[in-house]
């Protein structure tokens, strides 16, 4: 086992934190600060598991406020979350080597972040102001009334 230093140690709590699977862990770390560790090594900072049941205080704490903060807009299918498919982005971004799959990656992301791809729809008045509401309780006389729907299907 690899005697590891503080910002790495950090690094593996906060990573599996988010939920990052101790494999990729292992790979991030490799790539990241250039240590090889095994998973089983990787399990131990994380204090869900049984080989992480003597972690540091420190550490548990750690990694407790990490996945609050990253629960907090998660929900229980993660691809429905804004943060998650964030995340995968990213990863897919620091995979590739071909430049227009980056920029396809970068335009999706981009996509999502925007608002795209939502089903929110904005409803106003006319020119952007409020919608007008009736009162139901006043009676509408029947002229005003032919009046108004001509002036709508007019605009339409």
């Amino acid at each position: 086992m690899a005697a590891l230093k503080e910002p790495v140690k950090i690094y593996i709590v906060q990573a599996l934190a988010c939920r990052d699977t101790p494999q990729e862990v292992v790979e991030q770390v490799k790539q990241e600060f250039g240590i090889d560790i095994s998973r089983s090594q990787c399990e131990c900072y994380d204090p869900t598991k049984y080989s992480g049941r003597n972690l540091s205080k420190k550490f548990v704490k750690l990694f407790e406020s990490t996945r609050v903060r990253f629960d907090e807009g998660l929900i229980d299918i993660p691809i429905a979350n804004k943060y998650y498919r964030l995340k995968q982005y990213q990863r897919q971004l620091d995979r590739t080597r071909n430049v227009k799959t980056a920029l396809k990656i970068l335009e999706q992301a981009a996509k999502d972040i925007g608002g795209q791809f939502t089903n929110r729809q904005e409803i106003t008045g006319k020119d952007g102001g409020p919608l007008q509401t009736v009162n139901s309780d006043v009676p509408v006389p029947m002229e005003e009334y032919l009046k108004a729907r001509r002036e709508v299907l007019d605009e339409y």
